[in-house]
Parts: C-alpha cells; sequence; structure tokens
C-alpha cells in the first residue's frame, strides 16, 4: 500500500506541524538538510521526535560534505536512540544545498565512499577516514548498541545514480520518476491542493506554490544560466539575476529557496507553468497523478509546500491521499 510522508523543513515549527502531521495520518516528517536557509536539521529531528510518538521521522536529504561521516553516523546513532524504528536517512550529492554555496554537486565516487564510511561506523566497525581508522566509542548506554539497523537511502534521477543505489543504499528517493526496482522507492513533490476553480495567479496560490515554481527557475539557472531564458519570463528574471554581482548571484538566488520569495527576483516568475514544475492541481487532479505514481512504482510519497500555510496543505493533501 501507498505511504504518505510530508516534507517540512526545519524550522520553528516543525515540531508543530509534526504534531498535526501524525495526528492525520501520515507516515513520516522528512527534513531536508539545508544550514543556509533554516535550522540544523538533526536538532530539528530531535525536537520533532520527542514530541511526537508513532510517526517516522528522517533527513532527506544530509549532504555529507557538511559533516564528518563520524559526526554523522554519531548524529544518526542519537536519533535512532530517541525513536526507535522510526528513523531512516536520506543521502544526496547536495544540487540544491550546495548551489546555494556557490559550489557543484559532490561526485558519485564521494556519495559511495561516505556512505560506505557511514554504514561501517553503525556497524560497529573501524572505517579509514581521511587516511585514519575511526570507530563509533560510545560507552554502554550513551548510544544504541552497535550494528544499528538504519535504513540508508540514496537520492538519484539519473542512471549512474540509480545504479549506485542499487548498489550501496537501502531505496531510492526520487523527484518525480519512480523506479520499480526499488523498494522502498520515496518519491518527493511539492505543490499545493487548488480550490475548485481556484486560479494559478491568485494571490493565495502564488504564495503557496511561487517558492516551488520558483525552485525551477533557481534550478535551471545553477545548471546553465542561459537555459533560464526557456521559462516564462526568464529574461526578466536572468536580468534581475545579472544585476547582482557575479560573487553573490548564488546567494541572491538561493534566498528563501522553496519556503517564501524575498530575493527580488522570484516576483517576476510566471504561475502558469504551476501545474508543470510542482504537484499543484485541483485534488482529481493530483489523485490521478498519484494514481500514476503507484502504478509506475512509488511505495512512499513525499508531500511537500512552501511555509505559506502549511497546517492547510496538511490537511488538504491529507484529504487528496485518504488519510
Amino acid at each position: 500500500m501507498l505511504k504518505f510522508s510530508f516534507r517540512l523543513p526545519p524550522g520553528p515549527r516543525t515540531a508543530d506541524y509534526a504534531q498535526v502531521a501524525e495526528k492525520l495520518g501520515y507516515a513520516r516528517i522528512w527534513c531536508p538538510e539545508v544550514p543556509a536557509f533554516g535550522h540544523d536539521v538533526w536538532i530539528a529531528l530531535a525536537r520533532t521526535a520527542e514530541r511526537t510518538t508513532r510517526i517516522g521521522v528522517g533527513p532527506a536529504v544530509v549532504i555529507p560534505s557538511y559533516r564528518h561521516p563520524l559526526a554523522q553516523a554519531t548524529a544518526i546513532a542519537t536519533l535512532a536512540a530517541l525513536a526507535p524504528g522510526r528513523l531512516a536517512v536520506g543521502f544526496g550529492t547536495g544540487f540544491t544545498g550546495r548551489a546555494g554555496l556557490g559550489q557543484p554537486p559532490l561526485t558519485l565516487a564521494y556519495m559511495r565512499r561516505y556512505m560506505q564510511q557511514v554504514r561501517g561506523l553503525l556497524q560497529g566497525e573501524a572505517v579509514e577516514v581521511d587516511g585514519a581508522m575511526v570507530q563509533i566509542l560510545a560507552t554502554d548506554g550513551w548510544l544504541p548498541a552497535r550494528p544499528i539497523g538504519v535504513p540508508l537511502l540514496l537520492a538519484a534521477q539519473g542512471p549512474k545514480g540509480r545504479a549506485l543505489a542499487r548498489e550501496i543504499a537501502d531505496g531510492l528517493i526520487a523527484l518525480g520518476t519512480p523506479d520499480p526496482a526499488f523498494n522502498p522507492c520515496v518519491v518527493s513533490l511539492n505543490g499545493t491542493v487548488l480550490d475548485e476553480g481556484e486560479a494559478l495567479d491568485s494571490p493565495r496560490v502564488r504564495a503557496a506554490a511561487g517558492p516551488l515554481v520558483a525552485a525551477a527557475y533557481h534550478s535551471a539557472w545553477s545548471r546553465d544560466p542561459e537555459s533560464v531564458r526557456r521559462l516564462p519570463n526568464g529574461d526578466r528574471w536572468l536580468a534581475s539575476v545579472e544585476r547582482v554581482p557575479p560573487e553573490l548571484r548564488h546567494l541572491s538566488v538561493h534566498r528563501g529557496h522553496t519556503i517564501d520569495m524575498p530575493n527580488g527576483h522570484d516576483d517576476l516568475i510566471d504561475m502558469s507553468i504551476a501545474k508543470r514544475v510542482s504537484f499543484t492541481g485541483t485534488a482529481p487532479e493530483l489523485r490521478a497523478r498519484l494514481a500514476e505514481l503507484e502504478a509506475a512504482g512509488a511505495t512512499e510519497i513525499v508531500l511537500g509546500t512552501s511555509a505559506a500555510d502549511v497546517e492547510r496543505e496538511l490537511h488538504a493533501f491529507a484529504a487528496v491521499a485518504g488519510l
């Protein structure tokens, strides 16, 4: 049976929203690791774990370059102790998070080595990191006994990334396109549920889905700035960005990424593409898309929205999903 979870960026109300999600019947709360945009992901998840009892928790995704493998493994072990049996961990190359730092995504070779190191540490092994052997050395009772059996998933879209996921991960996190070869196959979707007859350019929809539509402009710009011109009103959006000094453009573009639109450029986005680039539509339209994803191999859907009205979307998506 298809599971439904919710994406909550780590912030001041994450644990509050997680309590609502738990009451509504969502399977898990996933939090992205976005240190430039919000709270520390492990602190937010720990607070969430302590204020909930049933719902699963997990970061999706953590970006390996932010933390030494031992620090990452210890964070995983700590949360596994706070929420026994409720934790899963997603890893990713950090396209968005690293773009906000002016850096490219991590290589798949880096991901392979890092995930193998973290898994080895959770198993209780001594592993080599930076030319020296490291190991979790916690005294009995401080961390769970090793091995610590937390599922480790990999976010991957292309064939090489998915081949690596089959090799080293316990499941896949996908943006849009499932892969029936994986179980779990977690598909992440972000958008808003439209009221019947509600226009895409209405103030409510623009507040709710605008930051998610803007993410398409951010992603295109990070890959190839000229490609933004192929998006509606992309010429004006790009011209706005190019008025910022080159060394600061990545900071300007990613300010408020997927949460709100305070960067001065995203007011220029065209909401006509909202249904195409985000999970936005009426309840019947979204149910049809969910059925297609399940038929294509999705085992879990992660629904998410901007920060405009999270509780409204928690209830609206729950109704769409039949929770």
